[in-house]
């Protein structure tokens, strides 16, 4: 699927929710960084996996700093890379899809991952600020 088809399944509810992994969300935001700025790609990302939750699950798996956070960390591994697709780019950094939470436990305590306060808000990180 390309791109452009893959943003339109995803966005309409097309997208089928087995298929909808964690290499799946990093792809997600990847389209949408290739598309917008990073504030743009991070509020398209969030409405789009917020929809795709309640259309698909029952609303409750949506969790807003970990959205926000894998944007963050795709944009920076992006501002690095020279891959024109996907596919190059998680080449180029496998760890995006092999070792994310402990990219992300760089930046976050566990404790403030797990706080409820998470799932609808970003929170900063307590360890390491994104740059």
């Amino acid at each position: 699927m390309n791109d452009a088809d893959f943003i339109k399944a995803f966005e309409t509810g097309k997208f089928p929710p087995e298929q909808f992994h964690h290499k799946a969300h990093i792809k997600l935001a990847w389209i949408y960084l290739n598309l917008f700025d990073e504030e743009t790609a991070i509020s398209k990302t969030c409405e789009a996996i917020k929809n795709f939750d309640k259309l698909h699950g029952d609303g409750t798996k949506y969790h807003m700093t970990l959205t926000v956070a894998a944007v963050k960390v795709v944009h920076h591994f992006r501002q690095k890379s020279n891959a024109i697709t996907f596919d190059e780019f998680v080449c180029e950094y496998p760890r995006l899809v092999t070792s994310f939470k402990e990219l992300l436990f760089q930046h976050y305590g566990e404790n403030v991952l797990a706080d409820q306060k998470a799932k609808t808000a970003y929170l900063e990180p307590d360890l390491l600020p994104f740059t």
